[in-house]
């Protein structure tokens, strides 16, 4: 069942946003080579921590940290550790807070020093492909067609969209109706109303769209071990079309 929210009830989801855009904002400012992948969460939990949030993937499902953090062909939910950030390496960090009982969640890929033209192109169009999505989450529409725009970008691309994983309605829970898939018809779904709030998150392979689970049962990655990227937003559908709920 999709769980419309009030104005005021957006505005607690906005505030719990902004905490997961601070902390990402603090991530493009630290992350760098030679840190450990397990530094980095750290310091992703201070900052949420430090705005009186709670990290809200730490203990999910029994996730063992604040933030997934997946390198190059690894697509999401990858557990941080003593892995060490390279030159040349593009690091997907996907980040969730808990505000007054309300969820925010946003991704972004980095970029560590100069990185192959592969991985710059892929990063450029998997953003590019969210905010097709995003322009498409207007009151009226049908959600397949934000699916069907984010599919069209990446695959006139020549990218593979992951098919496996999608976006997700959020609210009191981080994880809500609908499903919000990266592919389809612009006929599929529930037609987007003004209260719905979704996360929308494209993630995006050079190569095939097959991904698979690694032992840690955690770790999705690419099933030809190419790069892959990953870029999310929570976003409110409203009566003036779609607002950004993870931003400063």
């Amino acid at each position: 069942m999709i769980k419309l929210k009030t104005k005021e009830e957006i505005e607690i989801m906005r505030s719990a946003g902004r905490i997961v855009a601070e902390a990402l904002a603090m991530v493009g400012q630290e992350i760098k080579e030679g840190m450990t992948t397990a530094k980095l969460d750290a310091l992703v939990e201070e900052s949420i921590r430090s705005n009186d949030s709670v990290p809200a993937f730490k203990g999910y499902h029994g996730f063992p940290a604040s933030a997934c953090i997946s390198i190059n062909e690894e697509v999401v939910h990858g557990i941080p550790g003593e892995r060490i950030i390279q030159s040349g390496d593009i690091v997907s960090v996907d980040i969730g807070s808990i505000l007054n009982g309300f969820y925010g969640d946003s991704a972004k890929t980095f970029a560590i020093g100069e990185i192959s033209e592969e991985k710059q192109q892929l990063m450029e169009i998997t953003e590019k492909s969210l905010l097709a999505g995003i322009d498409k989450a207007r009151n009226g529409n049908k959600l397949g067609q934000i699916s069907a725009a984010v599919q069209k970008v990446a695959e006139e691309n020549g990218y593979g969209v992951v098919r496996q994983l999608v976006g997700h309605g959020i609210g009191r829970n981080m994880h809500e109706d609908p499903q919000v898939p990266n592919y389809g018809s612009v006929n599929e779904g529930p037609v987007l109303k003004t209260g719905m709030v979704i996360a929308i998150e494209p993630m995006i392979n050079c190569g095939t769209y097959h991904v698979k689970t690694l032992p840690d049962g955690w770790t999705i990655v690419t099933a030809d071990g190419l790069p892959s990227a990953h870029f999310e937003h929570t976003v409110a559908i409203t009566e003036n079309g779609p607002d950004i709920l993870t931003v400063l």
